[in-house]
């Protein structure tokens, strides 16, 4: 595919998206409703040969992956039940909790390398 195809697809794709994420309604990770801006968050990195997806907020979507590395993501925590008990996802579901859903704040990446 090239060119103007590739980006029909891609636009077709994205609309897809806008509607799946529409029908979620809630975010994977804080389950707060969604906002204008959503984010698919692979549970298995796409790396790693992941393919399902799941809608998040954006500022949900960066403390994941700037607590989790993409190897610990594709084992220990493709489970959301086990990394929402992290304790430093927990104290950032705790925060984030009360915020609008289209809350923005910078993320500070842990030490995960």
């Amino acid at each position: 595919m090239g060119g103007r195809v590739k980006r029909k697809a891609g636009l077709l794709e994205a609309e897809a998206r806008t509607i799946a994420a529409e029908d979620a309604g809630r975010c994977g990770l804080c389950e707060r409703p969604l906002g204008r801006k959503v984010e698919w968050h692979h549970r298995i990195p796409k790396s790693r040969g992941g393919t399902e997806v799941i809608p998040v907020h954006p500022i949900c979507h960066r403390i994941i992956h700037a607590s989790v590395s993409n190897q610990d993501l594709a084992t220990t925590f493709a489970n959301l039940d086990a990394l929402k008990a992290r304790s430093d996802i927990g104290r950032f579901l705790r925060w984030i909790a009360d915020k609008p859903a289209d809350f923005h704040a910078p993320t500070r990446r842990a030490d995960i390398r």
